[in-house]
């Protein structure tokens, strides 16, 4: 945390950075993003969360990648503290003011008369399990990337110098691609949660 403290007072600047410029342009497509998403019934200010959520996954995420840092989004316990409220909260806000929308989700249009306590009986335990799939894809895509990075590390003292530059430029281009996944990874995990 104390990298990202380092960051904040660029944002105080009377001139903003393209640091700045280029966050800012991100935090205004993601709210746009969102405000589609959740559609004009969706209450004022309600696209902050997912923004919010979007930010403290994303520095998570990439303060997982600085050496001798733990990755706090590899646990199941942070990614499943985040996804279990925010899907009980919209669960309970729909069941409460929108009951008769609740119940139409349980079983898809067309469905023959004989499927739908089969189909009731699906799509519940589909909507139930929706928290648990979010918080495992988030820890085991950061978990995979961080542990092909540390077995590629650890293989290196027993290398000769050539292999060794191999391995320098394989692990860095690894690393890259973890940057890319742990950015794609935060705004999957908040989309979907608005979806949920």
């Amino acid at each position: 945390t104390f990298l990202g403290l380092l960051m904040i007072p660029s944002i105080y600047w009377l001139m903003p950075s393209r640091y700045n410029i280029m966050w800012n342009s991100i935090l205004l497509t993601l709210h746009k993003e969102f405000k589609t998403l959740l559609g004009p019934s969706g209450h004022n200010g309600s696209t902050f969360i997912f923004i919010s959520l979007f930010s403290l996954i994303l520095f998570n995420n990439f303060m997982g990648l600085f050496p001798y840092i733990f990755t706090s989004t590899s646990h199941l316990t942070l990614t499943l503290s985040l996804a279990l409220p925010l899907w009980l909260c919209f669960m309970l806000y729909g069941w409460i003011n929108h009951t008769q929308h609740m119940f139409a989700h349980l079983v898809p249009q067309g469905t023959p008369a004989i499927l739908m306590p089969f189909m009731v009986c699906i799509e519940t335990i589909s909507n139930i399990i929706r928290p648990g799939t979010l918080a495992v894809r988030l820890t085991a895509n950061m978990i995979a990337g961080h542990l092909l990075l540390t077995l590629l590390g650890n293989t290196g003292s027993s290398m000769s110098y050539m292999l060794m530059t191999f391995l320098l430029m394989a692990q860095i281009a690894l690393l890259m691609l973890e940057s890319a996944v742990a950015m794609i990874q935060s705004y999957v995990f908040a989309v979907l949660s608005t979806l949920y």
